[in-house]
């Protein structure tokens, strides 16, 4: 039988936080797992034990007997902070393409289109690549609409001159 090297002990107001953590229902789902880990963990259950009463696996609890021993209660209980992907294009690039969506379409075209524009970006080497479906996205977060007759920053009408 291998001793354990993470043993979680909890102080009694840690052990009455992770409680009222748990039932108040405040939490995400994640966190107030997290928490019952931990409450498993100081009643001296053994990691198998807890991961099929929790259900999360053996790993799981390991890691956050871990987590929690070497960052403390405050740590162990949040999501880690995700990055995510970075920025690929500027505010700068933004601006350039709407300039160019608010532009008059080229020769023999009356709009245009989310593919025209991809095109349009790449030839002028805005950027290196660009699909289409970038564009669409890029245009669905602005009010700019290339398929509208008065496309542009203020839509013109009779009613303006």
């Amino acid at each position: 039988m291998s001793k354990k090297k993470f043993i979680v002990s909890l102080s009694d107001e840690a052990r009455q936080y992770l409680t009222t953590y748990v039932t108040t229902g405040q939490h995400s789902a994640r966190s107030i797992t997290r928490a019952r880990v931990l409450l498993k963990a100081d009643e001296g259950l053994s990691d198998s034990v807890i991961a099929a009463q929790v259900d999360v696996c053996k790993a799981t609890v390991f890691n956050l007997r871990r987590r929690y021993c070497a960052d403390g209660l405050q740590a162990t209980l949040p999501d880690k902070p995700r990055p995510g992907a970075p920025r690929r294009f500027t505010g700068r690039d933004e601006a350039q393409w709407t300039t160019l969506a608010c532009s008059d379409p080229p020769e023999g075209f009356q709009r245009w289109t989310v593919r025209l524009l991809a095109d349009r970006l790449v030839r002028m080497e805005a950027v290196d690549a660009m699909s289409h479906t970038t564009v669409q996205t890029w245009l669905q977060k602005t009010s700019s609409n290339p398929g509208r007759r008065s496309n542009g920053a203020f839509a013109r009408s009779a009613a303006n001159f």
